[in-house]
């Protein structure tokens, strides 16, 4: 009896036992389960951001044709497209959308980017600009420009305070002097002196606005005076792309040419008294040589279409008639500065327009935005003589076009950014260059961010159901 009692006080004991061992088998599995749970939330959230990252991509390609189409379907030729902000704002490609960031002449001011394409004619290129030019640019050194022009020119004598092998070959690892033009912006970064903060200024993601970690001093990168206004490094106003082709134009120096455009758009009276006009000798900047055909001996050639416009007496609305089918060449011109779209820092790196009159030129387009068709503008608000003496270096048209492309897929997720360069000198535009710059983080700016962030809050309580009564 006194086993079978002690027998039976044990059960007791062993179902405690097999109590706490199942429910530490229970935990277990719960856990497991949870665990599991967890990880297949995480792989369903990385599952659409992948998605939308793959859909952002397309719409980096749909905008690529989009950007193609435009710039082949141009009226006139060497004139911007005309984009209405449906083109170019939160354009829709399927669940994703797309953004074209553009520059304006205030695109520095403010939390909202500009829209649009750039122009490329709008930036100083790095392989024909001389070197006073250069020195002109905001932050540049005379040792720096000294530099940038030993790094693209054949020889191997460095100019006055530049740099050639002797320098480059000190460094840590050692490299040589390119000593051939610059093929992008990009390789800046290997000339002789210059530094980060040179070359991207305050603007550290290269969107042409304050973003709030470019106005904070110290607090974050990048380095700023926390004045509340950008101060662009170098990149933004440098190009190696600006081109322009006189093929398919009428050469001014080709006098018969030249004499079938005019009496076609004005007349044969009218055709006659500019052509006798510039029949004259001695035409200003004028090389003295033989004129084209039918110039006769003694005509002036003519080197830029600044000289043709002041020695012709045309008024400007005629000169804008006939511009889009000018040249002074027969081939491919490189680096002519666009005076309809280029930057008051870049108009003041042009002999005789200077910071006086890159103010005064900017002030007046932003007085008159409407399209302009030439350059015979610049002669009103600058004078003859500069206008003459800026001559060489206008142009006021463009083939060449950078697109700032920026996507989000689904829900505004996949952020993408993709610099593409398209080249229309010779008709239908080619991709020339293509750079992916998500890496520099949001570009869209301050605004549209919290834009996107109320969507999103807005999207998560219509799905989740916690809306007021009145809106169930």
């Amino acid at each position: 009896m006194m086993t079978k009692r002690s027998g039976c006080r044990g059960w007791p004991r062993r179902r405690g036992s097999v109590l706490i061992i199942v429910l530490w088998i229970a935990f277990g599995l719960v856990a497991l389960a949870l665990y599991f749970a967890a990880s297949m939330g995480l792989e369903l959230r990385a599952s659409e951001h992948r998605v939308a990252g793959l859909q952002a991509e397309l719409a980096i390609q749909g905008a690529l044709l989009h950007v193609s189409n435009l710039l082949a379907t141009v009226e006139e030729p060497g004139l911007a497209p005309d984009l209405l902000p449906q083109q170019c704002e939160d354009v829709p490609v399927g669940e994703a959308k797309f953004w074209l960031l553009g520059r304006s002449d205030s695109v520095f001011l403010g939390d909202l980017p500009a829209f649009g394409l750039v122009d490329e004619a709008s930036r100083l290129n790095l392989n024909t600009a001389t070197r006073e030019m250069l020195e002109r640019l905001t932050n540049m050194t005379p040792e720096l420009a000294a530099a940038i022009v030993d790094w693209r020119d054949a020889d191997r004598e460095p100019e006055p305070n530049g740099a050639e092998d002797e320098i480059y070959l000190r460094l840590n690892p050692p490299y040589r002097c390119k000593n051939a033009p610059f093929e992008s912006v990009e390789e800046l970064r290997l000339v002789h002196g210059m530094t980060p903060a040179l070359l991207y200024g305050e603007d550290a993601n290269l969107n042409g606005i304050l973003d709030p970690n470019e106005n904070d001093g110290d607090a974050s990168l990048p380095w700023d005076n926390r004045d509340g206004r950008l101060q662009p490094g170098l990149l933004e106003y440098v190009t190696v792309w600006s081109r322009e082709s006189g093929v398919g134009r009428t050469n001014v120096n080709e006098r018969e040419s030249l004499a079938a455009l005019l009496q076609s758009q004005f007349g044969v009276e009218r055709a006659n008294q500019i052509l006798l006009r510039i029949s004259v000798g001695g035409g200003p900047g004028s090389g003295g040589g033989p004129g084209g055909p039918g110039g006769g001996a003694g005509a002036p050639v003519f080197t830029n279409l600044m000289e043709f416009y002041v020695r012709s007496g045309m008024t400007p609305e005629e000169f804008d008639l006939v511009y889009p089918w000018l040249t002074t060449t027969n081939g491919v011109v490189e680096g002519l500065i666009n005076v309809n779209t280029a930057s008051e820092v870049v108009l003041a790196c042009v002999p005789g327009i200077e910071a006086d009159g890159a103010a005064a030129l900017v002030a007046y387009r932003m007085a008159n935005p409407n399209p302009r068709a030439s350059f015979a503008w610049v002669v009103d608000v600058l004078g003859r003589e500069r206008a003459l003496q800026a001559g060489p270096w206008l142009t006021a048209r463009s083939s060449v076009y950078s697109a700032d492309v920026v996507a989000l897929g689904r829900r505004d997720r996949g952020y993408r950014r993709v610099r593409m360069v398209f080249d229309a000198t010779e008709g239908l535009p080619v991709l020339r260059y293509r750079r992916d710059l998500t890496h520099l983080g949001w570009a869209l700016g301050a605004r549209i961010w919290r834009d996107l962030e109320s969507m999103r809050e807005a999207r998560a309580r219509v799905e989740s159901g916690n809306l007021p009564w009145r809106h169930q």
